[in-house]
């Protein structure tokens, strides 16, 4: 009997030490991790910012620490942050969150990406002086942050002396200079010089426009449009482009199109000569790309038109007449009109801007820059439209002399509602060639 109690109270023993070692069993309790992006974007400008916040939860206390492409980038002891994402570099970059309590640790990552600041954006293209190799580029960056003289910023030297055009094309940016006859080549995200041709155009006579297919720059002076190719640095007079206009080339899928008189030019690369020739009854003042990959044609007869052209066979798709003001270029180097979609705006080189939808023929006056800018007095080159906004930009200066100094960038938004001047910029242009979108290079 004493037996079996001794053997009874060893089995409860034995039960009791088993619960009791159950009990005291720990469970380690990793923190959780989570990475919120605050800008809800994984892509940025190169000195532009992505914010990330740190979602920690974590029964401990924990500390947690940010790195980027596995370099430590900060070490926080709270359990929620804020973390800045700046890089000057473009490139891919991963984002690494670890958080670390008594238990262990976890970590999180998110891949993001950084470009050249100048890689979306408008530039305002300036001549500069006429004696002087001054010829600079205003930008403009989606934000509406504005920085002058980027190219020198960049580079510590000019563009040239009197800057007419610019074409970007394979992420390259092509700047031509009238006096200096040079043409500057750049790479389009960060401005970067590439390349400066200048001997090899000397024979060139006041070159203003440049268009690019592939390696072969066309570049249009006072007697036609050249082919130069930028490898074998091959220059020669394409026949058939004699009174190509000191206007703007428009580029469309594998063909450039040229203002010429009473006519449009059509290149493609490796000829020596033009493909084809669109005829009109009036001098044509712009050529601009649509769209939906075609293109209008601004005429300055009577009346003067809009003409929307088939950019594969060149016929006539629909011809509008302009019942409001004009389409004229004026004395500059860039297109009478300027478009988003089928609405597009004109001023005739004066500071009155028009409208015509060309879906429905209608034209009208929409704004005068006077009501709204200070010293808008004479505006200088054409009007240009913001592809994603519809925005207006307008550039004027209040005179010649000295007061070419006092300027402005004027950017309307000229919806359906009253006109509103959204921003402008004051003193920023040296007599500005012209308004150029990036997108609309795309």
């Amino acid at each position: 009997m004493k037996k079996l109690f001794y053997l009874f109270t060893f089995a409860v023993l034995l039960v009791s030490t088993s619960c009791s070692d159950d009990d005291d069993i720990y469970t380690p309790t990793l923190p959780g991790v989570t990475i919120i992006n605050l800008s809800e974007n994984a892509s940025v400008a190169q000195e532009d910012t992505i914010y990330l916040k740190a979602n920690i939860q974590s029964e401990q206390r924990s500390k947690f620490i940010w790195t980027v492409n596995n370099t430590k980038s900060a070490n926080i002891t709270y359990t929620d942050s804020v973390f800045k994402f700046v890089q000057r570099e473009i490139g891919n970059y991963r984002v690494t969150l670890t958080c670390i309590n008594p238990d262990g640790e976890t970590s999180v990552n998110i891949n993001l990406s950084v470009y050249g600041k100048f890689k979306y954006g408008t530039f305002v293209l300036n001549e500069g002086n006429m004696t002087t190799e001054n010829g600079s580029l205003t930008f403009i960056s989606p934000k509406g942050v504005i920085t002058d003289s980027a190219y020198f910023k960049v580079n510590g030297t000019e563009l040239g002396s009197v800057c007419q055009d610019l074409f970007i094309a394979d992420n390259k940016i092509y700047i031509v200079a009238q006096n200096s006859q040079k043409l500057v080549v750049a790479n389009a995200e960060t401005l970067v010089k590439e390349a400066v041709y200048n001997d090899e155009l000397s024979t060139l006579s006041w070159p203003t426009h440049v268009a690019v297919l592939d390696d072969e720059a066309f570049i249009r002076d006072n007697r036609g449009v050249y082919s130069f190719n930028t490898s074998t640095k091959e220059l020669k007079l394409l026949k058939g482009t004699s009174g190509a206009l000191k206007n703007r080339m428009a580029k469309v899928g594998n063909k450039v199109f040229v203002p010429a008189n009473k006519s449009v030019l059509v290149l493609e690369a490796g000829k020596d000569s033009i493909s084809h020739k669109i005829e009109f009854d009036a001098n044509v003042s712009g050529v601009i790309k649509t769209s939906d990959n075609n293109i209008y044609v601004s005429t300055t007869g009577t009346p003067h038109k809009i003409t929307k052209i088939n950019a594969q066979n060149y016929s006539v798709i629909k011809e509008n007449e302009i019942t409001e003001g004009k389409v004229g270029a004026g004395w500059g180097a860039t297109p009478g009109i300027s478009a988003k979609g089928d609405t597009i705006y004109y001023s005739n080189a004066s500071t009155t801007i028009y409208r015509h939808i060309f879906s429905s023929g209608t034209s009208e006056s929409v704004v005068n820059v006077k009501d709204y800018v200070e010293n808008a007095n004479i505006v200088y080159n054409n009007l240009g439209v913001h592809p994603i906004t519809g925005e207006v930009y307008f550039n004027t200066i209040k005179a010649y002399g000295w007061d070419f100094l006092i300027n402005n960038i004027s950017v309307f938004n000229l919806g359906q509602s009253d006109p509103k001047l959204t921003i402008n910029y004051k003193d920023h242009t040296h007599f500005p060639a012209g308004i150029f979108f990036t997108y609309n290079f795309e």
